[in-house]
């Protein structure tokens, strides 16, 4: 009789937990369903139905695969029917304002584009602003640094205090120079400032095309100057001042609906930004030293080649 009883007992606690598995089984299938469903409708950006698309342009810029695959998502998307580039730059590297230029220009090929600008968008982040079709900045916000510049350190002095030489057999004299660790001379000076100035002569005829400015007007206001908001507008090199509100109002002059949700397109890993590979490697960070210098405002230490940007560290200028 007893065993009858325990037999009973464990029956009954093997139903509860058959109950109960199949019931989990069923919920995680349920949410892999409704998520599966989700990604296909919405893909892997913003939402299925209409709405203006924000993404935020932010810090030093380089040549961002992140950024650059969601604008091209923004341009492929139906659902999107506007987009706010949302700017907050001192610039970074010249090439990697040429290839965020060249995606928003192809976005507002097909979708109106506007540029709302923070507290500042200065030389390459002025570039992608101006890759837009409208750019509507603060009355405050700090505009321009329209220019290009190489920056190397300069490490003889402390080689002398360390008693270290180098030596080097080349091709040529003007391989692999500028150097940082021998002095600079004139041939190697005018190599590089025949560099800086044909792309700064690119980065005026792009500002000539983008802008209501004849090129001798922006050439004048290309030496590097910084202007604010109400300046940049007295100079055409902004639209309109406001912010987000009136940059929706923009858009809705394109035929886009105002009363439209603006949804801000995010990084698939808000970890967000990595230092350029070569540099970082170079001088042996790991990732939680970079994490740090990063906070600390150093991105800009480890930037390689033709720079568009503002106020650049003095350290990188041999100082």
């Amino acid at each position: 009789m007893a065993s009858t009883a325990d037999d009973l007992i464990d029956r009954r606690r093997l139903r509860r937990k058959v109950t109960f598995w199949r019931a989990a089984a069923l919920v995680v299938a349920g949410v892999g369903i409704v998520a599966a469903v989700g990604f296909l409708s919405r893909g892997s950006f913003g939402q299925a139905t209409p709405h203006i698309a924000k993404v935020k342009i932010e810090g030093t810029i380089t040549e961002d695969e992140d950024l650059l695959a969601r604008l091209e998502d923004m341009r492929e998307s139906a659902a999107v029917k506007g987009v706010i580039l949302s700017i907050d730059s001192p610039g970074g590297t010249t090439a990697g304002g040429e290839a965020i230029f060249d995606a928003v220009r192809k976005l507002a090929a097909e979708k109106p584009v506007v540029a709302q600008v923070g507290t500042l968008a200065a030389s390459a982040g002025y570039m992608i602003a101006s890759a837009s079709d409208h750019i509507v900045a603060r009355q405050s916000s700090i505009v321009g640094s329209i220019g290009v510049l190489v920056q190397f350190p300069n490490f003889t002095g402390l080689m002398e205090k360390l008693g270290i030489t180098l030596e080097e057999i080349k091709s040529s004299p003007l391989k692999a120079e500028p150097s940082p660790f021998n002095p600079t001379t004139e041939p190697e000076r005018e190599m590089v400032r025949k560099l800086i100035m044909d792309s700064y002569d690119w980065f005026v005829g792009l500002v000539v095309e983008r802008r209501p400015l004849s090129r001798a007007e922006v050439e004048v206001l290309a030496d590097g100057s910084i202007f604010s908001g109400r300046q940049a507008l007295a100079n055409k090199l902004i639209d309109e001042l406001g912010g987000e509100d009136e940059a929706v109002k923009w858009l809705g002059t394109k035929g886009v609906d105002a009363e439209l949700d603006v949804v801000e397109w995010k990084p698939k890993d808000s970890g967000s930004f990595f230092l350029p590979t070569s540099a970082a490697q170079l001088f042996g960070f790991q990732d939680s030293t970079v994490d740090l210098i990063k906070k600390l405002g150093g991105e800009r230490l480890f930037l390689d080649g033709l720079l568009s940007v503002w106020q650049p560290e003095k350290t990188m200028l041999g100082d």
